[in-house]
């Protein structure tokens, strides 16, 4: 199985994740976001396989997500800010052939081994 976390090395919750997924006998690739950024299809991907569309993937603890919530950015908004700005993504967030899912709480990994 195919195993993507999209990752932020600074946050302890990531680094739980990670922890997580590798006691599970997995090692995933890790792709480094604040490092790498986002493109649109994977945005666009991860907003459809978790559900929760794109402004759910929103870290509303940034000041910036907060007002694209704030003022109904359409998605178009939020994809030109998350791409800009990437750490405005809520992290971690672990893909798999079986979805998608933030990770908070770090246990939601296993929804999708």
């Amino acid at each position: 199985m195919s195993v993507i976390l999209y990752d932020n090395p600074k946050c302890s919750t990531s680094r739980n994740a990670l922890a997580m997924l590798r006691e599970q006998g997995v090692e995933p690739t890790v792709v480094e976001y604040p490092k790498t950024g986002w493109d649109r299809e994977t945005l666009e991907r991860l907003a459809s396989r978790t559900g929760l569309g794109l402004s759910g993937l929103l870290r509303r603890k940034e000041a910036d997500a907060k007002v694209l919530l704030d003022t109904g950015a359409d998605d178009e908004a939020i994809l030109a800010a998350t791409i800009d700005q990437p750490i405005l993504l809520e992290r971690p967030i672990v893909e798999t052939d079986k979805g998608a899912v933030i990770c908070r709480p770090v246990e939601r990994v296993l929804e999708v081994l």
